[in-house]
């Protein structure tokens, strides 16, 4: 299986832009969810404080670029989109573990889509 991967450009706290690589699960055409595992360190990923910082964003996703809206997931999203997480990220329980954090999982969405209702089962089906 390929690592589908995306590149999120963010814009860190002090302006400065950061363009980072990320494993995502694809959530329809153009929705992912993105998981700031940091490989298991005990830190959030900065990518991540930016987003919750200033949610809107940028990617590029197989080379079209595009501005986003993202949010973080409830616990009962987490729940709902676990198989999709680990689909994408398999060692996803062994970063958790390791980290001793909760792992914070965004979905992105493009900007024109941005006001969708909660992630459900249903729309995690591909």
């Amino acid at each position: 299986m390929a690592l589908s991967t995306l590149l999120l450009h963010t814009t860190d706290r002090h302006g400065r832009p950061r363009n980072t690589p990320l494993a995502a699960a694809q959530i329809g055409q153009d929705r992912f969810l993105i998981m700031g595992t940091n490989f298991g360190r005990p830190q959030h990923p900065a990518w991540s404080q930016d987003l919750l910082r200033h949610p809107t964003a940028t990617v590029t996703w197989r080379g079209h670029t595009f501005p986003v809206h993202s949010r973080q997931l409830t616990a009962e999203e987490l729940h709902t989109a676990r198989p999709s997480i680990l689909a994408a990220v398999p060692v996803f329980d062994d970063y958790a573990a390791t980290s001793g954090r909760d792992i914070r999982v965004f979905l992105i969405t493009p900007v024109h889509d941005a006001h969708l209702p909660p992630v459900t089962s249903a729309r995690l089906r591909r």
